[in-house]
């Protein structure tokens, strides 16, 4: 590709035009003649300072924000925003031949954008998946390092989607991706809210911080989705700059779910959007899922597709990895895997397991290292009010102190009279909680989902299926 095609509508120079082999913001990737380095300030390393070396280790063009002093460099206003649009003139573009839906908000996000896939797949048509749990190409899985992907490897896996075929590319936009401009050059046919709780203020400092990066998926959105009973997705719905559909469990929506009914095996309720109705049932358990299933609806009528057809769907979606999972016990007691790491997922889905439960509700859960700490104790309250038992353990720690992370969690505690167990090894506590069972209970087992690792110190990723671990504990009994 030539540099004046690549930086097209981007940037401006008087650099002679010349053949571009590569591009790149990572001061670590071997480079050759034609290379093309973005200069990116982050938390703790700044690429403008890398910019010389890269020079001679052979880049030919140097995009900076500031004069650097060198003869190879093109100067814009924001490097963050210009490299994701330069990596999607470097792939030709490839999200202007997807149909691209994004899904953002604190929990849901997973479920949403795997029931869209698998909606749209029974329609016939193929998708491409962009989240939390993994990348799919149709049927293709890849693993994935972040919700949301750094900008050169978002637009090469576009690409990989475009090439293979998929019309649609429906992907969970994360509050960090969304203000680190990674999704620059996207444009939503439809963005999708779900609610605002406590999570990232390692992050974003503030809930309000929190609150306007969210925001900014309207911004390149066609129409927004909005869960009008969250209070945040309440000024969402008056603030955001495209047209809005709001749906909501509680009240007046432009989708509704009425006359509720709540069972282990999912939820019953009658659809409303004012003119028509029509009875679901959704085969994922909670109130959370029929918000779930509310925001799928609307996505799909907001694409053209009848609601009627999409209801219909429903029937042959059994639930999404990682959230509300049963996990076989044979045994006379249940065990569920959920990725609630947040006090309101906490909340969310132990009132759902609560209401259906004969026996005891107990709640194994920990915190993550290097994360948001004010949300620690918070979780630990959460916990104690929606659960009869608790077993306290670690999560994936990473460089902090498993038991310090544990006398965090437990300050949560000290006003509440739920009992519970301090274990700190995750693989112990899960033995304790099957070896220990009772009749009729029901052990949630939070935070980690999906998830088949844990995150140790210096980085180290060990392999951690919980699913694994509970028949390892099955054997013993």
């Amino acid at each position: 590709m030539k540099l004046y095609e690549l930086i097209k509508g981007v940037a401006e120079t008087t650099l002679p035009d010349m053949e571009i082999t590569g591009i790149t913001s990572d001061n670590r990737t071997e480079v050759r003649d034609g290379y093309v380095f973005v200069c990116i300030k982050g938390n703790t390393f700044d690429g403008h300072d890398a910019a010389r070396a890269m020079t001679e280790k052979g880049c030919s063009v140097i995009i900076a924000e500031r004069d650097l002093g060198l003869d190879n460099q093109i100067i814009v206003k924001n490097t963050r925003e210009a490299y994701p649009l330069l990596c999607s003139a470097w792939f030709s573009h490839p999200e202007r031949e997807l149909r691209l839906i994004g899904v953002t908000g604190t929990n849901g996000k997973t479920t949403i954008t795997t029931v869209i896939k698998k909606v749209l797949t029974s329609f016939g048509r193929k998708v491409g998946l962009i989240g939390t749990c993994q990348n799919e190409i149709g049927d293709e899985v890849f693993e994935t390092a972040r919700t949301t992907p750094e900008p050169y490897d978002l637009y090469e896996l576009f690409r990989k989607m475009a090439d293979a075929g998929c019309e649609y590319t429906v992907m969970e936009v994360s509050s960090q991706g969304l203000e680190q401009k990674r999704v620059a050059g996207c444009r939503y046919e439809v963005g999708i809210f779900t609610n605002l709780t406590q999570d990232h203020l390692d992050v974003h400092g503030t809930m309000e911080n929190y609150y306007q990066a969210k925001k900014l998926l309207f911004g390149i959105s066609d129409t927004a989705i909005i869960n009008i009973d969250d209070e945040y997705g309440k000024r969402y719905a008056k603030e955001v700059p495209c047209p809005v559909k709001t749906y909501s469990v509680n009240g007046k929506a432009d989708f509704m779910g009425e006359d509720v009914l709540l069972s282990a095996s999912g939820v019953n309720y009658v659809f409303s959007d004012g003119v028509a109705k029509h009875n679901v049932f959704f085969a994922m358990p909670g109130l959370f899922n029929v918000s779930n299933s509310l925001a799928v609806i609307a996505c799909m009528e907001t694409l053209g597709y009848s609601v009627d057809k999409t209801i219909r769907a429903f029937d042959d979606i059994k639930g999404v990895r990682g959230r509300a999972e049963i996990v076989p016990t044979g045994r006379d007691f249940t065990v569920i895997c959920d990725y609630a790491h947040t006090p309101d997922a906490l909340v969310n889905v132990l009132t759902a397991i609560k209401e259906s439960s004969k026996g005891k509700v107990k709640c194994l859960f920990g915190c993550g290292g290097n994360r948001d700490r004010t949300k620690r104790a918070p979780m630990a309250a959460a916990a104690a009010d929606h659960a009869d038992f608790l077993i306290v353990t670690s999560d994936n720690p990473r460089n902090e102190d498993p038991d310090e992370i544990i006398n965090d969690v437990l300050e949560g505690l000290k006003d509440k009279t739920t009992p519970y167990i301090r274990i700190t090894d995750r693989r112990e506590a899960i033995h304790w909680a099957v070896k220990n069972a009772e009749k009729d209970d029901i052990i949630v087992l939070a935070g980690k989902g999906h998830e088949d690792y844990q995150i140790l110190a210096g980085g180290v990723k060990i392999h951690f299926d919980e699913r694994e671990v509970v028949a390892e504990a099955l054997k013993e009994l």
